[in-house]
């Protein structure tokens, strides 16, 4: 079978014939006096004001309600490196969720370019029209600095949505999973395997957030004292993590360990989860085929999430980054502090309320009280923080 013929019997590909968003007016021009209005004269009076005071440009402008989602290409889903042309339909379906899912506006951009001061010089330069900036599949640790880089730069919101779309979503999930078990936060044991973009982001949150062992494990074993090998990112991730100083394996380091979260691809031996705590709790999220599959990992742990549609718990970034920049925006915030990171996952935790279970840990994406909470709380926290232009 040719592939123009694999093309017309796949369902997605009719999807996206065309793209999947457009750019609609706001106002109607009818007549002349409309046109002068919307246009010159009239759009002239409104330039001048903003020249005069230039934060008048989020009330007279798409500003304030507008993101740019921006990409290089370098980190596709699960694709890899794929570049910028075939990046541009998940930039697409990125800004249609903000859209669906928080009435934000968002603008997908995929540049020709990956060195990192040129992603960034790229961006900071067409980032006066946008009110947040989203990026998207870029490659670690390239990601960890340009997100710096941005976010010391702009006086608008910069997030890494594989960074800390997963982790926010990761530690709402833990919340409900530890009161299903009996523990608390603080007392668990937690093994991250991966230490890219999303792995970084989760062991930050997780430790922020009061878990006091954490040890993160990458393709080569433990970022432990003996490692040598590190980069200046997973150096800084070692001495964030591993307080009792392990060295070793996955294997190792699963030993009595109460979480497992998986963010790597990788795979795990069904001999090593055995070594797990009693009642564990597993998050394997690699999508489409997670590093433990559900149906092993129920045999080990007494709560399972994964990054799939198809089975119960699914870790979606979908339930953090729609309300997130929603929230940011109404207030005008000029970042996203960490403080806004774990209000947001606090939010969604509270939407699942009595309803926790095993198998419902997280709400559903389509819930559409998710989007409102966690605005509503990234509002708060970004006031509280001092970094909102406007008050509540």
């Amino acid at each position: 079978m040719s592939q123009d013929q694999d093309r017309n019997l796949d369902p997605a590909f009719p999807l996206h014939r065309g793209g999947k968003i457009e750019v609609r007016p706001t106002v109607r021009i009818r007549d002349g006096e409309g046109l002068a209005l919307a246009y010159t004269p009239g759009v002239a009076r409104v330039s001048n004001a903003i020249a005069c005071d230039r934060e008048l440009v989020f009330d007279y402008t798409w500003k304030s309600n507008t993101v740019l989602v921006v990409t290089d290409g370098t980190a596709v889903l699960g694709l890899g490196n794929i570049g910028p042309e075939a990046a541009l339909p998940v930039m697409e379906g990125k800004a249609l969720l903000f859209k669906e899912f928080a009435h934000v506006d968002a603008v997908p951009i995929c540049l020709d370019c990956t060195d990192v001061d040129e992603v960034v010089e790229t961006v900071a330069r067409i980032a006066p029209a946008f009110g947040g900036i989203n990026l998207e599949d870029i490659s670690a640790p390239r990601c960890f600095a340009i997100e710096r880089k941005l976010d010391e730069r702009l006086d608008i919101p910069v997030f890494h949505d594989d960074q800390h779309g997963t982790a926010v979503v990761v530690l709402a999930a833990l919340e409900g999973a530890v009161k299903l078990t009996g523990r608390t936060l603080a007392d668990c044991s937690v093994v991250i395997s991966g230490a890219g973009a999303a792995g970084t982001a989760v062991a930050h949150i997780l430790v922020e957030a009061g878990v006091a062992d954490v040890v993160v494990v990458d393709s080569t074993g433990i970022l432990g004292p003996e490692r040598t090998d590190l980069n200046l990112a997973k150096m800084e991730l070692r001495a964030l993590t591993n307080p009792r100083g392990l060295d070793g394996d996955m294997a190792l380091a699963l030993e009595g360990a109460d979480v497992y979260i998986g963010v790597s691809g990788g795979t795990v031996a069904p001999e090593a989860l055995a070594n797990l705590a009693p009642d564990a709790i597993i998050f394997s999220l690699a999508n489409p085929d997670p590093e433990i599959h559900p149906d092993v990992a129920h045999k080990y742990a007494a709560v399972v999430a994964t990054g799939r549609s198809d089975f119960p718990n699914q870790i979606n970034n979908v339930l953090a980054f729609p309300g997130i920049f929603r929230g940011a925006l109404d207030v005008r915030a000029r970042r996203i502090t960490e403080s806004m990171h774990l209000a947001a996952a606090d939010a969604i935790a509270d939407v699942v309320g009595d309803r926790l279970a095993p198998d419902f840990i997280v709400p559903s994406p389509f819930d559409r009280r998710v989007a409102v909470h966690v605005a509503e709380a990234v509002a708060q926290a970004a006031v509280e923080a001092g970094v909102a232009r406007i008050p509540r």
